[in-house]
């Protein structure tokens, strides 16, 4: 096989990756872009702010048997500044977006109050006559050790969080004031950001944030996607090549962020910021009335969502429904399985909020690169035990959760999917201990409970191949093109070095998804795609030329495709889709899906 060049975007991320053994200073005032990870769609342009954390200078005390007590006391004290701290910003981030984020601040102040964290550091301090920063600094390292080398890359994710902790904790020793001030209105730049800083910065109306660390999964990111702050993360050395007040664009959408942009770069990212307000103006009109194409074919438009607090604007963004609810992010601050009790509840209060429109709840998808309820080392995470395979192995976890959405159906407007499939025999093993737990819920049960329907998730070639036998067996199928592209492919889409060969419209997976939607149709099974090319512009026609009628996606995305599928025909959709079918090149598809998307 030839030397395969890498892109340009390749190329560019890898060579961001060996700039970081070297100090390259500042931008010199031409135009360079830099790409990243880009979390929140949208773009801003402003003057950057670069946020760096105080270095803090530890006093020299020699100990002795006579001061260490006082040593033990500057830590207390330290962890009681610190705790009223984290208390204040989870009363701030529970005002801004919800509960579910502000218990990340409630778990880092269980982790303060944790006796065996407290005895090992105090005990040390008076054992070994140590300052309390130096003792703090190890005992933290032991957990980090732990969380940064894990194959796992939420957990190494997280070891921000421990970071945050450690410092709050030593910064507090030293009876330093916690910074969060920053000019109203900037792009705020910095190597690394805490959640807390996320959230104390968020208060000076940021247009956005860049930072050299953290991922799609990392906390940071998670909470500007719920704030709708455009964030870039993951930029290697960004932060040393940019001076506070110099002018900058931050491109989300794709990742990207331009320093001393030229006159007409500024002027392209005005227009299509000012593009962006028009059709977000239009779309929203447009997402109160319900969906269809030109010739007036009806298409369902549900969504994707994390937590239960998304529920709260779901009627602004004309959504029908739940299409996809993730499970696993009820892990999210612990490795411990979330109770049955806590999941009824939770499963119960979602499907009231939302009767009759349906809610479609996906069984725990733990393992790979999600965060895992035990720390199972393994060398291929994405290949080993994960989804479905977890939950067959460890039926406590299954039992609980069936249970709880069991009984939590009162309204009859549940559907269970199944993570990760790729055989018959896992799909008939779930049905058999669905029927257990409905008959006898429902026995026992003094009002009557509907059966929650069941369905399977299309993410692995080995159930495309099984396509037509899973689908005669399940009440309705979801394909996940993320994990579908990544597992066709054998491209990791966060491996930096391969990243540009992750190719959504490669002619595999494409007729990979018209087999799947002609096959359920031919099945009389409902079929829905919940990955993210369920919201491409650019992938909608060819999608509904292939037949597919439901879509699931990010809930902001529902105003703008409600208003691209009403351009179009289900007749000229289908020719388009005839076209790509034939073609041998994701270049040609994409080629072909612009001209016909130009012409509309």
């Amino acid at each position: 096989m030839p030397y395969r060049k890498p892109s340009k975007q390749s190329a560019d991320r890898v060579s961001q990756e060996s700039a970081k053994a070297t100090d390259e200073g500042p931008a010199t005032g031409i135009e360079q872009r830099y790409l990243g990870i880009g979390i929140a769609k949208g773009f801003a342009i402003g003057e950057a702010f670069e946020f760096v954390t105080e270095s803090i200078e530890h006093d020299s005390v020699e100990m002795s048997k006579k001061n260490v007590e006082d040593e033990v006391d500057r830590f207390r004290t330290a962890l009681q500044r610190s705790e009223k701290e984290l208390k204040k910003i989870e009363r701030v981030t529970t005002r801004k977006i919800g509960k579910v984020y502000s218990d990340l601040f409630q778990a880092q102040i269980m982790l303060l109050n944790d006796p065996q964290l407290i005895d090992a550091i105090s005990g040390r301090i008076r054992k070994e006559l140590k300052p309390a920063h130096l003792v703090i600094e190890q005992e933290f390292e032991k957990y980090l050790e732990l969380f940064i080398n894990s194959d796992d890359i939420v957990f190494r994710e997280r070891a921000a969080d421990l970071h945050d902790i450690k410092d709050r904790i030593i910064r507090n020793l030293h009876v330093r004031k916690l910074h969060s001030w920053v000019p109203e209105g900037v792009i705020v730049v910095s190597h690394h950001l805490s959640p807390a800083d996320i959230i104390l910065l968020s208060r000076s109306n940021i247009k956005g944030f860049a930072t050299d660390t953290g991922g799609k999964t990392s906390h940071i990111s998670l909470i500007c996607k719920s704030m709708n702050i455009p964030i870039v993360v993951g930029l290697g050395t960004f932060a040393k090549k940019v001076v506070t007040g110099s002018n900058i664009v931050l491109d989300s959408t794709e990742g990207m962020v331009i320093t001393d942009p030229t006159d007409k770069t500024v002027e392209e990212y005005q227009k299509k910021r000012e593009a962006e307000l028009r059709r977000e103006a239009d779309d929203s009109m447009l997402a109160q009335m319900h969906s269809s194409t030109r010739c007036g074919v009806k298409i369902s438009v549900y969504s994707n969502i994390d937590f239960k607090e998304e529920l709260d604007h779901f009627d602004a963004t004309g959504s029908e429904g739940v299409g996809l609810f993730r499970t696993e992010n009820l892990f999210l601050d612990s490795v411990k399985t979330p109770t049955e009790a806590f999941q009824s509840a939770y499963y119960t209060e979602m499907a009231e909020i939302l009767t009759p429109k349906p809610l479609v709840i996906r069984l725990f998808d733990i393992g790979g690169d999600k965060l895992i309820y035990s720390p199972v080392r393994e060398p291929n995470p994405n290949l080993g035990w994960r989804g479905i395979r977890i939950l067959i192995d460890v039926p406590e976890i299954l039992h609980s959760q069936l249970q709880a959405v069991v009984k939590a159906n009162t309204h009859g407007n549940i559907d269970i999917l199944l993570p990760m499939i790729s055989s018959i025999e896992e799909i008939e093993f779930i049905k058999v201990e669905l029927e257990k737990h409905y008959s006898q819920i429902s026995f026992e049960s003094d009002e009557p409970i509907d059966k929650p329907g069941l369905g399977a998730m299309i993410e692995l070639p080995a159930a495309v191949e099984l396509i037509d036998e899973i689908t005669r067996i399940v009440d309705f199928v979801s394909i996940g093109t993320n994990d579908l592209t990544q597992y066709t492919l054998a491209v990791d889409r966060n491996n930096l070095i391969v990243q540009d060969l992750f190719e959504k419209f490669h002619p595999s997976i494409i007729r990979q998804l018209h087999r799947i939607i002609t096959t359920a149709q031919k099945n009389h099974c409902r079929v829905s795609i919940c990955g993210d090319m369920g919201s491409d512009p650019l992938a909608l026609p060819f999608l509904l030329g292939c037949g597919l009628r439901n879509f699931s996606m990010v809930s902001s995305d529902i105003p703008t495709m409600k208003a691209l599928i009403s351009h179009y025909t289900i007749a000229e959709s289908e020719e388009l889709a005839a076209h790509c079918l034939k073609l041998d090149s994701a270049t040609k598809i994409k080629a072909a899906l612009e001209e016909f998307r130009n012409r509309h």
